[in-house]
């Protein structure tokens, strides 16, 4: 049990510092990450939140997992609703800074890009699933020859394209982060000593076994055989 609640705390402690990362770099205001420029072209289009975008997103997504034969964990759905939830809950209420100067704003979008690399360690090495866009990524590197960079690439810069035609914010902030991201996350992982090779997933369809084997096999193979 306390593994279990161990494994939860990190999870959502994650998701939540992945949210407040990226608000860091939207208040900075110097472009945003292109899945933030594609949600927030269609935040303004459609008429949401910035974290309903991503909500929305992240179904598709899911769903994409699903039909590609992707395993989901708790925390793929998790990541799917509360990244998003905690979004809103921090733009609205307006609970992170913005800066009018060019080096606080800089440096701002820096400390959420390490924000986002810490939160990157606490969602990954909790073991209950990746992200649905993640998913989606391995799915397509296991059904082609490309590399998983090229399609996180190819990836990236569709939603990037998007997100700018339907009015996302792109700037240099967005180059640099689209450069420097893996970066980040990688630094975050060495200050842990986290390999990620050796996380273990727990995955829905496991839970679902587990507890029909509990509860429903045993109570099988006790009820008395009809002669």
């Amino acid at each position: 049990m306390k593994k279990i609640i161990k494994r939860i705390a990190k999870l959502y402690l994650g998701l939540f510092l992945y949210a407040l990362g990226i608000v860091m770099t939207i208040n900075a205001n110097l472009g945003l990450a292109p899945w933030e420029v594609f949600h927030q072209g269609l935040s303004k289009n459609i008429g949401i939140t910035m974290g309903q975008a991503s909500i929305y997103v992240g179904i598709v997504f899911v769903i994409l997992d699903s039909l590609f034969g992707e395993r989901l964990g708790w925390g793929t759905l998790s990541n799917m609703i509360f990244i998003g939830v905690f979004l809103d809950i921090l733009m609205l209420n307006h609970l992170v800074p913005v800066f009018q100067s060019l080096a606080p704003r800089f440096i701002e979008m820096l400390l959420g890009m390490f924000t986002i690399g810490m939160a990157s360690y606490f969602y990954i090495s909790a073991g209950l699933g990746s992200g649905p866009r993640d998913g989606l990524m391995v799915a397509l590197t296991k059904r082609t020859t490309k590399s998983v960079r090229f399609l996180r690439n190819c990836i990236e810069f569709s939603v990037l394209t998007m997100g700018y035609v339907l009015g996302g914010s792109v700037g240099i902030g967005t180059v640099v982060m689209a450069l420097s991201a893996g970066y980040f996350v990688q630094f975050a992982f060495k200050i842990f000593k986290f390999n990620i090779k050796e996380t273990k997933h727990r995955f829905i369809d496991e839970d679902i076994k587990y507890l029909y084997d509990r509860f429903f096999s045993d109570k099988k193979s006790k009820e008395p055989e009809k002669q």
